[in-house]
């Protein structure tokens, strides 16, 4: 897939100036509720097994089922939003969901209630999930797509890193105590939604009237590239390998990082997936993504091998390095390839669709994350991850010049 920019355009409508206001409001929006959600997902996963008294298996089904439920979710998020022609009501409630489900978590006295809390903030997650990106999609300008999503994606992780952080700089403060450590993921929660009701228009709906109450059909995915769909699978084989990275906090336990320094784990992860994801999208507007995709691909299974064989804390913090790095280079570009094989009218069912396979497949790379580990130890997780992660290097690979960008379709 070449991504070069489109002819004729001016330098300065290139860059991070050139990125529309309602990327970087979204972006923002990312940040924060990532802020607040990794502040608690950073130490969710000590606190089951060492609080609460949960398995590593109860660990990988929490985060597999809810993930999961994000992502039939989505299915359906998508579809409405392509159907009602408007998205933004949709994003705010699944950041609205999010933000309520945070004081669950501080509440909760039992894995189960966990579960609940992490139900309500996947599920809205899905709600929001699909029409955000499709949102990016209407907003970003074709030939700086990937530019956009990686930005996104930045801002998001930024968040991603700061969550984590604050939860070790409260972590010593409050002396361990991951509960009232938990009420503080309230604050940048509330701070996201409002940022998203205040700062994020909405375009105007690109469809015709005729169009305006036309249900998204079966026959529609009939015009969807061939490349889309191999992108579902590829997408599905990888999220099987790359399971909850709940299963990178738990192998810094594993070796011995004390408690209070867990999320430590999460924001060297995220701090090169910040740095990371940004660079990797917009190279990717001016080069074939799939040759960026691969390289991500094999850094996770460069991660897996690291992690697998870690035997203290430097080396499971080489492979969160490693880690953080490809998430970096692959899930905003497979987001921006997600938009370039998919015509407008139905980019959020396509990005529903896409987000229920992966995450359908998610659930299954959870729970047999969890039963390897259990049973065969943390190596046999982590060896079993890159050998998946090379089986979707080699679907990749396959993918060859089919895919063909609906930038003109956009643009008449």
């Amino acid at each position: 897939m070449k991504n070069a920019c489109s002819a004729g355009v001016p330098p300065a409508a290139n860059g991070l100036r050139a990125i529309p206001r309602g990327i970087w409001a979204l972006g923002f929006v990312s940040l924060f509720m990532d802020t607040s959600s990794e502040l608690v997902h950073s130490l969710l996963p000590v606190f089951l097994v060492s609080v609460l008294g949960a398995s590593a298996l109860s660990v990988g089904l929490i985060e597999g089922v809810a993930e999961a439920t994000a992502a039939i979710t989505k299915v359906f998020s998508g579809t409405l939003s392509d159907y009602l022609g408007k998205r933004k009501l949709l994003v705010v409630i699944g950041y609205g969901l999010a933000a309520i489900s945070k004081p669950l978590f501080p509440l909760a006295g039992s894995a189960a209630w966990v579960f609940t809390a992490r139900f309500i903030d996947r599920i809205g997650k899905g709600i929001r999930g699909a029409p955000r990106d499709a949102l990016i999609g209407d907003l970003a300008p074709s030939h700086l797509r990937g530019a956009c999503y990686g930005l996104r994606q930045s801002l998001d992780t930024v968040g991603a890193f700061a969550g984590p952080l604050l939860a070790v700089v409260f972590m010593i403060l409050l002396a361990n105590d991951i509960q009232a450590v938990f009420w503080i993921a309230v604050i940048p929660a509330l701070i996201s939604v409002a940022i998203l009701i205040f700062a994020v228009k909405e375009p105007e709906s690109a469809r015709s009237v005729n169009e305006a109450h036309s249900p998204v059909q079966v026959r529609d995915l009939r015009h969807v590239a061939a490349a889309y769909w191999w992108l579902v699978v590829i997408g599905a084989v990888l999220a099987i390998a790359r399971f909850s990275e709940a299963f990178l906090l738990l192998r810094a336990e594993n070796v011995g990082l004390a408690i209070a320094l867990v999320p430590v784990v999460f924001i060297v992860m995220n701090v090169v997936y910040a740095i990371s994801a940004y660079p990797a999208g917009t190279l990717s507007d001016r080069m074939d993504r799939r040759i960026i995709l691969a390289v991500g691909f094999v850094v996770l299974i460069a991660a897996d091998a690291v992690l697998a064989l870690a035997t203290n804390v430097w080396l499971v913090m080489a492979g969160t390095v490693l880690w953080g790095l490809h998430m970096g280079l692959t899930q905003g570009l497979l987001a921006a390839m997600v938009a370039d094989t998919t015509p407008p009218r139905i980019r959020g069912t396509a990005f529903g669709i896409f987000n229920l396979v992966t995450g359908v497949a998610l659930l299954g790379g959870n729970i047999v994350a969890g039963l390897l580990w259990d049973h065969y130890g943390p190596s046999s997780t982590f060896f079993a991850g890159a050998g998946i992660t090379a089986v979707a290097l080699a679907g990749l690979v396959t993918l060859h010049g089919k895919e063909h960008s609906l930038r003109a379709k956009e643009e008449e």
